[in-house]
């Protein structure tokens, strides 16, 4: 799976970096190599939030015992 990542430089030199595919998905760092890692970390969490979010709505549901589905993130909007 790829992801965009966006960055730039804020006024006051910190590194703000995000990943459009992942609507709210963003941070920051005060290196650009602390930013890289602070957004591959977001990603994550924003992943398994959202599979733990729709397993959930699933689960709630009357479903037969042998359940397939498959989870796709929506492609972004933003180039």
């Amino acid at each position: 799976m790829k992801f965009t990542i966006l960055c730039e430089k804020d006024e006051e030199g910190h590194y703000v970096i995000e990943c459009p595919e992942l609507p709210g998905c963003f941070s920051e760092g005060d290196t650009l190599e602390e930013a890289i890692e602070a957004i591959n970390e977001a990603i994550a969490g924003c992943i398994a939030s959202r599979i733990k979010t729709a397993t959930r709505s699933l689960l709630q549901c009357n479903t037969p015992d042998n359940l397939t589905f498959s989870f796709e993130i929506p492609e972004s909007s933003h180039a």
